[in-house]
């Protein structure tokens, strides 16, 4: 059985800034927390550059999601951490490419986007964490 997933933009808030919704409303029977995942793939193998680090952290999310018997339809948070700033248009223009593929209809979680000093590992320079409602 599926939770009952809403993704809500209220008209008492502003509209989302890109690809992400202000709230989601879940009546869950599980709940599925995802660590934050990085650029990096099962192999421990890193793109070098940022287009191909968004697109493994998400495969990785997704792969996560798959072990579970879900995927992106189930995902109703995300936590967003970009090393550098400049690299704001990238994350937004990959996920307005990538982001419709993923989730049918635009429905896309709410998302908090960080810019941090640095992540584990200095090569990398995205992670995404993620929770999930099954």
């Amino acid at each position: 059985m599926m939770s009952d997933i809403k993704i809500l933009n209220p008209e008492t808030l502003g509209k989302p800034l890109g690809q992400y919704s202000q709230l989601t409303r879940v009546k869950p029977w599980e709940l599925l927390f995802i660590a934050g995942q990085v650029g990096a793939d099962k192999d421990g193998k890193t793109p070098a550059d940022f287009d191909g680090q968004c697109a493994q952290v998400f495969a990785n999310i997704g792969a996560a999601l798959a072990s579970q018997g879900a995927g992106f339809a189930n995902l109703i948070e995300f936590t967003t951490y970009l090393v550098h700033s400049q690299d704001i248009p990238a994350f937004m223009a990959y996920r307005t490419r990538e982001f419709p593929k993923l989730f049918a209809g635009g429905a896309y979680p709410p998302n908090t986007l960080l810019i941090v000093d640095r992540l584990v590992q200095e090569q990398f320079l995205i992670e995404v964490s993620a929770v999930a409602a099954l």
